[in-house]
């Protein structure tokens, strides 16, 4: 991959990042109101609905950016192309590593911003200070492994779906999609994805808001499952299903339109 087209996916995939995080912020506080511990109501309903911004803000770019890097470059170097058959691993393997790095940034990003979305009264600086200073940086990795554990069965499901959907749509038309197809692609294969990996998604949320010492708070993405079940069964495990579904798939359409546009412009 020439160095040219490494910057490019690095500034497409910040400024997607970014564009998408600060538009459907809202709904990602109500999806993870509802699966937090304490109910929706008293982790705050519909107050405070920007809570947590700031992190979200100083987190999106670099993390987008580290993703898309990491996806072009290993996409680059395995087989794909000619023989048809491997694009999906190839994209699956590129998406995974993708993931993998861009958590080392995402996670302490996740974990400040879902605390303060369940305390609203609380500052993003209070909760940033409250949490170095009681469980220290390991506090900001809280839920590394379970947001991981979410992530890669989400790319594993939304890459290679957005990659077959663009390449199906290319060769009824006989050209190329245009970025806007390439949205209506990213937002059916996020809306597929999110629903299929929404338990894994509010283990994740449960981990990351347990209380210092709780079970929970050792991130063990079974035991919380497990928990999950017992106490809620299967509405807990789907808790936020639909604006979890709606918000990945008006992301799908922002995130990977943006990055396509983006990433032409700049090429």
């Amino acid at each position: 991959m020439e160095p040219r087209e490494s910057w490019a996916a690095l500034a497409a995939g910040g400024v997607a990042g970014v564009c998408v995080d600060l538009i459907l912020f809202p709904l990602d506080t109500v999806k993870t109101r509802l699966q937090s511990p304490q109910g929706f109501r008293k982790a705050g309903g519909f107050r405070g609905i920007y809570a947590g911004v700031p992190s979200t803000a100083i987190g999106s770019f670099p993390n987008a950016a580290a993703f898309f890097i990491t996806y072009e470059n290993v996409k680059s170097v395995l087989p794909h192309g000619s023989s048809s058959y491997l694009s999906p691993a190839t994209h699956m393997v590129a998406a995974s590593l993708g993931e993998v790095v861009a958590c080392l940034i995402r996670v302490p990003s996740e974990v400040i911003k879902q605390r303060a979305q369940v305390s609203p009264s609380s500052s993003t600086l209070r909760i940033l200070s409250h949490t170095l200073y009681h469980e220290g940086i390991q506090g900001l990795y809280r839920g590394y492994k379970s947001t991981v554990l979410r992530e890669i069965p989400f790319s594993l499901v939304q890459f290679p779906l957005w990659e077959s959907l663009k390449d199906l749509w290319s060769w009824k038309q006989g050209h190329v999609v245009d970025s806007w197809q390439s949205a209506v692609c990213g937002a059916f294969a996020g809306g597929f994805a999110a629903a299929v990996t929404t338990p894994l998604d509010v283990a994740k949320t449960r981990i990351m808001l347990a209380k210092a010492g709780s079970s929970n708070a050792s991130g063990n993405v079974l035991a919380a499952l497990g928990g999950i079940w017992r106490t809620q069964g299967l509405s807990g495990l789907f808790a936020g299903v639909v604006p979890r579904m709606a918000g990945i798939s008006l992301g799908g359409f922002i995130f990977l339109g943006t990055y396509e546009k983006t990433r032409q412009l700049l090429l």
